[in-house]
């Protein structure tokens, strides 16, 4: 179980959206970078980081911000957003990316995402985003007829390193992580899943690291995080507990 903190960039500042809507975007830090070196001082191991802009327009928006917060850490960066190509995937990874999430492309161009993850083993996931089940695209703009679960099926011999599932409706709105529809995703799938959208307090942490979640390969927090109601310490002691049991 890892967690991730989440970055989620929009004009060049961090920011955090409730249910993906860009027009009710909150700025928590101007400067990516130095929240990035405020995560890994806290502890945390990996950092999640969103090109909302790009997401949102099919290409990078925020390369400036994203290349300050690479050359800020030590810890590896998985980032979304944006990446539709093979060119754009590869120039992030050549740059210091670890793991690339592809979200719109691996409904709109499947192939591309298994090229790239043959190219690039253990450094391509999916990005799954789901409102009532169904995959959201485009910046999350548009609902799609194909279900979270068949979308992350079509890709069970793809070699992908993992699947990011995020339920729209909860993400950003603090009202706790869909586990129940995680769980589902991930026991239904051999491709190693990780929680995001909603994640509110330290009840999320306690959940997570019961039993029946063990095969959940982490989760993303965000506006828990900045708005001060998850205590980095208390959250990666908790799992540093769970990983040692």
């Amino acid at each position: 179980m890892i967690l991730f903190p989440a970055i989620d960039l929009k004009e060049g500042q961090c920011v955090r959206l409730a249910q993906g809507d860009m027009d009710r975007a909150t700025v928590f830090n101007d400067d990516p970078a130095k929240q990035a070196r405020a995560f890994e001082a806290q502890g945390f191991e990996y950092l999640h980081v969103v090109d909302l802009d790009g997401a949102f327009a099919g290409a990078p928006r925020n390369a400036e911000a994203v290349e300050s917060i690479l050359a800020a850490l030590t810890i590896p960066v998985q980032l979304g957003g944006g990446i539709r190509d093979m060119r754009t995937l590869a120039g992030w990874l050549d740059k210091g990316v670890t793991r690339a999430i592809i979200g719109t492309a691996a409904v709109k161009d499947p192939s591309f995402v298994r090229e790239a993850a043959r190219i690039y083993p253990g450094r391509v996931a999916v990005g799954i985003d789901a409102k009532e089940g169904m995959v959201a695209v485009d910046g999350w703009a548009r609902t799609t007829r194909m279900s979270a679960l068949d979308l992350g099926k079509s890709f069970e011999d793809a070699g992908v390193a993992a699947i990011i599932y995020t339920d729209i409706s909860r993400d950003g709105v603090l009202t706790g992580l869909n586990i129940e529809q995680t769980l589902a995703l991930a026991n239904a799938l051999t491709i190693p899943v990780i929680a995001s959208g909603g994640l509110a307090s330290l009840a999320d942490i306690e959940r997570l690291v019961q039993p029946d979640c063990a095969k959940l390969a982490g989760a993303i927090t965000g506006r828990a995080l900045y708005d001060g109601r998850l205590d980095p310490a208390e959250a990666l002691a908790l799992i540093r507990k769970a990983r040692a049991q």
